[in-house]
């Protein structure tokens, strides 16, 4: 590169994040407003912002602040948290194929909502289940930390959130095969299934404070992540703590996908491929790609709740289905395009 070129290469980036994180911002912000328009009630766009601000018809203002807003809300946070979440542990493990669920706090999370159900405290309580969910994700945590050791490495911390995934796994399996009541036994795996229908604000309100938590610890691991992409002992000779860098991701990650588990079921394929999708786009930068896997999130899980309502307006279709659904074939032709570009 010429002397010349340099400078120009240089503050080209910065526009191009720019733009990118402008087409995100709109992206997410079109679908969200779709979010708060498309429903079972046909609610005219005037009517509905009406609604929306507390004035008109009592009916749209029910519909629209009890119903649509909590639902477009923890749509955009769930994806948020999820996508964040996959591009940290990306950066992290420094593997393509790592997701928030790799260290278990998915599983943990949705085994403290099942004890939940299971034992009818969310029956009694409303918010008992999101709450056994989150106190399980901090436990998954403190569990990993205590397996993986205070300097343990990457492949340690990998096989500890495995083995805390497979015992979480199969606690909830056991629990399904012992519920005495099969609608109980029912309502977990609908549950499971992932789902933001029928949530109110408490829920938002719920979630949001740990969530909130999680993408400020997460979104300090820029600098660290970019300088581990040449390796831990050149990150640590720029000042890098990697024991620091280490907890801060892990308790972020339970915060946020712990929050997100807690509050929707489990949601999968979110953290997995959106940092795919934008890694191009964000010139391989750790840093950029957290912030940019956050507004991607939020946008792939709109659409995907968008689209349980358009696909099958009658049947309670599920979010994680719809995910899976999406997000399956996407990952598999990602690794086929990676495939040809290798060969």
């Amino acid at each position: 590169m010429s002397a010349r070129a340099a400078p120009r290469a240089l503050a080209a980036a910065p526009r191009s994040g720019a733009a990118l994180a402008a087409g995100l911002g709109a992206l997410v912000l079109t679908l969200f407003a779709a979010s708060l328009v498309v429903g079972h009630a046909a609610i005219a766009p005037g009517a509905a912002l009406a609604g929306l601000m507390g004035k008109g018809d009592p009916l749209y203002q029910m519909v629209m602040q009890d119903i649509r807003l909590p639902r477009a809300l923890l749509a955009a946070m769930v994806g948020a948290s999820l996508g964040l979440s996959g591009a940290a542990m990306q950066g992290y493990l420094r593997n393509p194929l790592a997701e928030p669920g790799l260290i278990g706090v998915s599983g943990a999370a949705a085994l403290g909502a099942v004890i939940a159900l299971q034992t009818g405290l969310a029956a009694a309580f409303a918010l008992a289940l999101p709450l056994m969910a989150l106190v399980f994700a901090c436990g998954a945590v403190g569990l990993i930390l205590v397996l993986a050791g205070p300097r343990g490495a990457s492949l340690t911390l990998i096989l500890a959130g495995i083995a805390v995934s497979a015992l979480a796994g199969a606690l909830t399996s056991l629990l399904l095969n012992l519920s005495p009541n099969p609608y109980a036994a029912s309502e977990i795996v609908f549950w499971m299934m992932g789902s933001v229908a029928d949530r109110s604000m408490a829920h938002v309100a719920l979630a949001l404070p740990v969530m909130a938590l999680g993408w400020a610890l997460l979104a300090t691991l820029g600098r660290g992540l970019s300088a581990l992409t040449l390796g831990e002992d050149a990150a640590q000779a720029m000042g890098v703590s990697l024991g620091g860098l280490r907890l801060r991701l892990l308790v972020g990650t339970a915060a946020a996908v712990g929050a997100a588990t807690a509050v929707a079921g489990a949601v999968g394929f979110v953290g997995l491929v959106v940092p795919h999708l934008l890694r191009r786009a964000c010139g391989a930068r750790p840093d950029r790609l957290l912030w940019a896997s956050a507004l991607g999130g939020a946008a792939m899980v709109l659409a995907a709740d968008l689209a349980v309502r358009l696909i099958l307006p009658e049947r309670d279709l599920k979010l994680g289905v719809v995910m899976a659904i999406i997000g399956a074939p996407l990952f598999l032709h990602l690794i086929y395009k990676t495939r040809r570009e290798i060969l």
